[in-house]
């Protein structure tokens, strides 16, 4: 019999799983359709391998907590949530680059999305298929190329964290990271983390505000980050 967390992780392996296929949808759109086709939080776009290869762990691993359930095994998913929250407590350094969830009732272009896709299965080749364009960031203006595997000179050093309720430096303003706090924010409740875990999380991801301030912009803003996040 399934546990309470079973079904947790069963029920959000669906969601990514759904929010894959559209991602592969997506796929053929160019820059500018993508970022309007939902109401995305800031990241780099994913290329098609990267959706095909989360596609393929997602299902692999859902069928492992089946497997794991029909075995009677309680602590599974259990040690599964343990093991989420302490990879994002400590070891989150570069948050960009993930794959952000896509809902289908949130497309803002879904017949635009729905003609490039025919159009993709009716004659985009190999060669296209493997291109990765560069994707130009609307809220920094930045443009980023994607590479196939991120070398280890790219990960994002971690800045020492200053006490009290003053910002890091760094290259956000004080209101572009005000906006990154409460993206973080909406994405991880989509992930399914509880409220009381947020500060925490974020304040732990390289270059964002201490845990004051990242708990203060949590408090006056929590009926923002929920909307975005879908739970309002």
């Amino acid at each position: 019999m399934a546990t309470p967390a079973d079904q947790r992780l069963l029920d959000l392996l669906d969601k990514w799983l759904q929010s894959l296929e559209l991602h592969l949808k997506y796929v053929s759109l160019d820059d500018d359709s993508y970022s309007k086709v939902q109401p995305w939080p800031q990241h780099q776009r994913p290329s098609r391998w990267i959706i095909e290869l989360a596609r393929q762990k997602a299902l692999a691993l859902h069928g492992q907590v089946e497997e794991r359930i029909k075995m009677g095994d309680a602590k599974f998913s259990d040690s599964l949530e343990l093991m989420g929250f302490l990879a994002n407590l400590v070891g989150a350094e570069h948050i960009e680059r993930f794959i952000p969830l896509a809902h289908a009732e949130n497309e803002l272009a879904g017949p635009r999305a729905e003609s490039a896709a025919a159009a993709q299965d009716a004659g985009v080749t190999a060669t296209a298929t493997r291109e990765m364009p560069k994707f130009v960031d609307p809220e920094r203006g930045r443009v980023g190329a994607r590479t196939r595997e991120p070398p280890a000179s790219a990960n994002v050093a971690r800045t020492e964290r200053k006490s009290g309720s003053e910002l890091e430096p760094g290259k956000l303003s004080p209101e572009a990271m005000h906006e990154q706090v409460i993206a973080d924010a909406a994405r991880l409740v989509q992930w399914g983390r509880k409220w009381y875990e947020l500060a925490e999380l974020i304040s732990s991801m390289a270059d964002r505000p201490s845990l004051i301030d990242v708990r203060r912009i949590l408090k006056d803003n929590k009926t923002v980050i929920e909307k975005k996040a879908g739970r309002s």
